[in-house]
């Protein structure tokens, strides 16, 4: 995990006291950073796993995976506090932190998104959503060669991201039971779609304002 103390996304749930206990542990345990890294990646698998799975069932089953979908969904955030956490005030930084602090997001991000949209038979908005996710990642990192710090703002931003597929996820179960339709989950792809195309923008705008009035 390679997360610097000076550029590091702003969590409110890093402060909390469940958090930091949960991280003492993890420090006090043998587990790495990077193990909670890669383990992001797992969950996020089962989360995409779960919204293509939802897709082939129907009623209850279908709801189950659903509620399934949305564990994961959080599982994979929590992983991602905790690499962190462990990494930084745990003191077990590690050399390829700095890889294993990008790569599993995008992984993550990919996964989720393509079986959201493999699972409501709309696989191009999967995988436009996953693409945006992609690119407001990519464009935060922009900065950091110009000597600019990491650009965390929204609209949709990871855990905006998470927090909305998340959400429409319990709604499609209620959905689910009640017509069977998945008109949720297809209107929360498009807003993560939109949104992190947004995102992207304005990260890039702010980016090259701030190179500008540098140079």
């Amino acid at each position: 995990m390679g997360e610097g103390t000076g550029d590091r996304r702003p969590l409110a749930s890093r402060n909390t006291r469940w958090a930091q206990a949960l991280a003492r542990r993890m420090t006090a345990l043998s587990v790495t950073p990077n193990q909670i890294s890669q383990a992001s990646m797992v969950m996020a698998a089962l989360a995409g796993a779960s919204f293509w799975l939802s897709g082939q069932g129907s009623g209850g089953l279908r709801a189950t995976w659903l509620i399934l979908a949305a564990l994961f969904c959080q599982l994979r955030l929590l992983c991602n506090l905790l690499d962190g956490m462990v990494a930084v005030e745990g003191g077990k930084g590690e050399a390829d932190g700095p890889f294993w602090n990008e790569f599993p997001d995008r992984v993550a991000d990919i996964l989720i998104f393509a079986g959201v949209g493999y699972g409501i038979a709309a696989p191009g908005l999967g995988w436009a959503a996953a693409a945006f996710a992609v690119l407001t990642a990519y464009v935060r990192e922009l900065g950091r060669p110009t000597g600019n710090p990491s650009d965390f703002g929204g609209p949709m931003a990871k855990q905006h991201r998470m927090a909305t597929i998340t959400a429409a996820a319990l709604l499609s179960v209620v959905e689910v039971l009640w017509s069977g339709s998945a008109w949720v989950l297809t209107i929360a792809l498009w807003i993560v779609a939109v949104g992190a195309a947004v995102t992207a923008l304005r990260r890039g705008l702010h980016l090259i304002r701030q190179l500008k009035a540098r140079g």
